[in-house]
């Protein structure tokens, strides 16, 4: 049988040393949850939260295989783990993503320097209760708040930015998850107006909002140009870790 953990101080140990966001923001009980075979004295945990699950602690078949309905990013804390998920879903398509630095010194001059790059005739605005129903009208702006369950725990816990262009969405960055300490950020630039700095501005509002608060801007990459991105705002690249994208839905980040 599979539980959920309610005292998740139990799982802690097993996901000692493994710096996601995401993984606190379970442990936190911030949102997510961390799921196991045993709630007393847990060997073996996953920690899900948004469409991410990572597996720690000693290899379970059992974990594995019942895992969170539809479209799923599987986590293994080592190889033991991967292959394990390799051999229950032979048909999971293996990504590689990039780990980013959690300790980044952001320099805040050149960071509003940056929002002197917004064009003549776009808007930047922080999201608000009405951005944040705009948010639901497209599927690419519905991941930056659906992960928080509603409106009010989005504008209590989330933290975005969104740039219009004749009062419709083209670009922006959110809080994807919140932890404790801080956020994890997705962004995204409607195709036909890349290349504008557009998403440069968006995250540069969105960190700087963040360092105003006291909260750390995580950030994690899904492919080499997210790096890029990420490191014109001072965070560095850590180190490549390989993830399990399991069911049909299709996911671009």
């Amino acid at each position: 049988m599979i539980y959920e953990l309610e005292d998740t101080s139990r799982a802690e140990k097993l996901f000692a040393g493994w710096e996601e966001t995401l993984i606190y923001s379970a442990l936190q009980k911030v949102m997510g949850k961390v799921f196991v075979t045993d709630t007393e004295d847990p060997k073996s945990a996953f920690a899900f939260t948004g469409v991410f699950a990572f597996y720690a602690g000693e290899p379970d078949e059992e974990l594995v295989k019942n895992k969170p309905d539809g479209f799923v990013i599987m986590v293994p804390q080592n190889e033991a783990w991967a292959k394990l998920i390799e051999s229950v879903y032979p048909d999971a398509k293996m990504v590689t993503r990039y780990a980013i630095k959690k300790n980044t010194r952001f320099d805040v001059d050149a960071l509003k320097k940056n929002l002197d790059l917004l064009p003549e005739g776009y808007e930047l605005k922080n999201i608000d209760d009405k951005l944040y129903d705009m948010c639901w009208e497209n599927p690419v702006t519905a991941e930056f708040v659906a992960v928080f369950g509603s409106k009010e725990r989005y504008l209590e816990y989330g933290r975005g930015v969104m740039i219009l262009k004749d009062g419709k969405f083209v670009s922006g960055a959110s809080s994807y998850t919140r932890y404790k300490e801080g956020i994890e950020i997705e962004v995204d630039t409607i195709e036909s107006e890349r290349r504008k700095h557009l998403a440069t501005v968006a995250c540069s509002a969105l960190i700087l909002r963040c360092l105003e608060e006291g909260l750390y801007p995580s950030w994690d990459a899904h492919n080499m140009n997210s790096v890029h991105l990420a490191e014109k705002f001072g965070y560095e690249f850590d180190h490549e870790y390989i993830a399990y994208e399991v069911a049909s839905s299709e996911r671009t980040h």
